[in-house]
């Protein structure tokens, strides 16, 4: 069974533990291997205990609530896990952070993931990469003081979907994107659905580059999001030759076009989004590419898809 933390006054504490390592000299010096190692557990369960009675929230009783509090406290910080080791007061505090991640919809990174992003960093700028918070595997940073609260029904969807069983990492992920159409998700989570599977970033590229998901990224049409998050901005692949065009040349087309819809007058950007226009932004062939056009920057011009299936449908 996990022991809890006993909290009280860490001065308290602190006079508590000075005692038993001076009275541990003699331990050293008569007392058999077990009887030190039992002294020094003693010694252990005192210093979690002065962690936790850190934290001197009244409303801190719990690992998890010293935990977010804690990282409250340092929005936007690169934590360490021995820190949330010694306020939580116990061994097991990454089950904690997950705990609130998938039921309280904190929004909290992990340094697994940001390297599985960086493996992955032709979904990226460079300039939208040195963004990225620089994080070993066995750190955090909460990248919001509140919590989202639409998180806690996708973690529960995600937890559901992952158990799927003879589904592929890509259709697990396509599904979890189709079930949250418009709706900006983490990398955290898409990893979750991917069973924890590193490849989870690599093949959510790929829905987007080889099978035409509009799966949209800060570097991919949405300049506006967080490095690391994703959004399915339409429940429709696009059309076949559309999914030639290089990630590269497509980021280079918006960024000349100022992220605009350049159809007519439409002018339409995402400064204007709301939710009962939820329009994105696509590319379309100056020079049809069925007629011969290439798919280069200079043929490729930014329309809304609103505009874009107007042109098609004409």
């Amino acid at each position: 069974m996990v022991r809890r933390s006993n909290r009280k006054d860490p001065d308290v504490l602190r006079r508590q533990l000075v005692e038993l390592l001076v009275n541990f000299e003699q331990h050293l010096a008569e007392s058999d291997l077990r009887a030190q190692v039992l002294e020094l557990v003693s010694a252990n369960h005192l210093l979690r205990d002065m962690g936790s009675s850190l934290m001197g929230d009244d409303h801190a009783r719990s690992a998890s609530k010293r935990i977010i509090l804690y990282l409250q406290k340092h929005v936007g910080e690169v934590i360490h896990g021995d820190e949330i080791m010694v306020v939580a007061g116990i061994s097991e505090y990454a089950r904690r952070v997950r705990e609130l991640r998938v039921q309280g919809g904190w929004v909290i990174l992990t340094g697994v993931t940001v390297a599985q992003i960086r493996r992955n960093a032709e979904d990226y700028d460079r300039e939208d990469l040195a963004d990225l918070p620089k994080m070993r595997t066995d750190e955090y940073l909460l990248q919001f003081a509140d919590p989202d609260k639409e998180a806690a029904h996708r973690w529960h969807l995600a937890n559901d979907i992952r158990k799927t069983r003879n589904t592929s990492v890509l259709k697990k992920i396509l599904l979890f994107l189709r079930e949250n159409v418009g709706t900006v998700v983490s990398g955290e989570e898409l990893r979750y659905v991917a069973g924890n599977k590193s490849e989870w970033a690599r093949r959510t590229r790929e829905l987007r580059t080889d099978h035409g998901w509009p799966v949209a990224t800060k570097s991919n049409g949405r300049p506006d999001l967080l490095i690391g998050t994703y959004i399915l901005e339409r429940d429709q692949q696009t059309p076949p030759h559309d999914r030639a065009i290089k990630d590269n040349v497509r980021r280079a087309v918006f960024m000349r076009d100022h992220y605009t819809c350049k159809f007519e007058e439409c002018g339409w950007s995402r400064k204007l989004w709301n939710p009962d226009d939820p329009r994105h932004l696509e590319v379309h062939h100056i020079h049809h590419y069925a007629e011969g056009g290439s798919n280069e920057a200079e043929n490729l011009i930014t329309y809304c898809n609103i505009c874009h299936d107007v042109v098609h449908r004409k």
